[in-house]
């Protein structure tokens, strides 16, 4: 694996943390009822198999979302609901770099490559298992990459200078 001196990326933060579900309604009464996250903007997928609502909890750089999943389909894939956390998301300040570098070391990525996400930022996901090919996955956790906007970079200390952009590099 190449050295943290060489690689051509940062991992700035966590954006998201998704909690799936079989009905939204339960979750809110939490998140939203009782601990007071407000709503801040909802997403629907069928693609994606998702019906969510995006909570959050901080103001600008240093908001999360805490994003609330149910599936349209219990019966199909992907399965938001099964795990209840679904997966972590984090800042990067280079998405494409990111993606590059990790899959040349070693990294599986799920399917879908490089996209828009549900807050409007470019993601992509680490897999959560291995395989023979790509040796690194995330141990059973999805892991979401979500491109920072230059705000949140310079805010929580990406230093780099480059933008990422879209590809489909990661698939």
């Amino acid at each position: 694996m190449t050295t943290n001196a060489t690689r051509p990326f940062r991992i700035l933060g966590v954006q998201q943390i998704a909690i799936g579900g079989p009905d939204k309604a339960a979750l809110r009464r939490l998140w939203v009822e009782v601990l007071g996250l407000e709503v801040v903007g909802h997403f629907v997928s069928a693609s994606e198999n998702v019906d969510e609502d995006i909570c959050a909890i901080g103001d600008g750089p240093h908001r999360i979302e805490i994003d609330l999943m149910q599936p349209l389909d219990p019966e199909k894939k992907p399965a938001v609901h099964v795990t209840p956390l679904n997966h972590l998301g984090l800042w990067v300040d280079d998405l494409s770099k990111a993606v590059e570098w990790m899959t040349a070391n070693g990294v599986r990525f799920a399917p879908g490559g490089i996209r828009k996400g549900a807050a409007g930022h470019d993601i992509c996901f680490i897999h959560p298992k291995s395989s023979g090919e790509f040796p690194i996955g995330g141990e059973g956790v999805l892991i979401e990459l979500v491109q920072a906007p230059p705000e949140v970079v310079n805010a929580l200390g990406g230093s780099r200078g480059s933008r990422g952009s879209r590809g489909s590099r990661g698939a």
